[in-house]
C-alpha cells in the first residue's frame, strides 16, 4: 500500500485549517494540523514522516520562527502564509529556511497547487 505524503498545516484559524486540509486530503494528500504552538512541537516530536508544512503566521507570535528552524533541521520544506506582502516577513522567511511565501487571500487551489509542485507530485 502506497503512503499518502504527509502535510502539516498550521494556522490559528480553525475554519481555515479544515478547509485547507479537506481539499488536500481530496487530492489523496494526508494531513495533520497544529493550532498552537504546542502542536506544533507534538506534531514535530511525533510525525518524523511530514513531507512539507503550511505555516500560517497569523495569529502567532516572533516563536514561530522557532518552529520553523526546527522544521529545516528536519529537512522538512514548508510554506509561509502571511496576511499582507512585508519585507520583514520576506526576509525572515528567507532567514529561516522557507520554500517559499504566500499572501492571503491566497486560494486553498493555489495552495493545493503549490503543495503538488513541491512534492513533485
Amino acid at each position: 500500500m502506497i503512503e499518502k505524503p504527509l502535510v502539516l498545516i498550521v494556522g490559528t484559524d480553525r475554519g481555515q485549517l479544515d478547509s485547507t486540509a479537506q481539499q488536500l486530503e481530496a487530492e489523496g494528500y494526508a494531513v495533520v494540523c497544529a493550532a498552537s504552538l504546542e502542536d506544533i512541537d507534538r506534531v514535530i516530536a511525533g510525525q518524523s514522516n511530514v513531507r512539507l508544512a503550511l505555516i500560517d503566521l497569523t495569529g502567532f507570535d516572533q516563536t514561530i520562527w522557532d518552529r520553523c528552524d526546527s522544521l529545516r533541521q528536519q529537512k522538512i520544506p514548508y510554506i509561509v502564509i502571511t496576511p499582507q506582502r512585508s519585507t520583514a516577513v520576506q526576509r525572515d522567511s528567507t532567514e529561516h529556511g522557507a520554500s517559499g511565501l504566500l499572501v492571503k487571500t491566497v486560494g486553498v487551489k493555489e495552495i493545493v497547487n503549490y503543495v503538488h509542485t513541491l512534492l513533485g507530485d
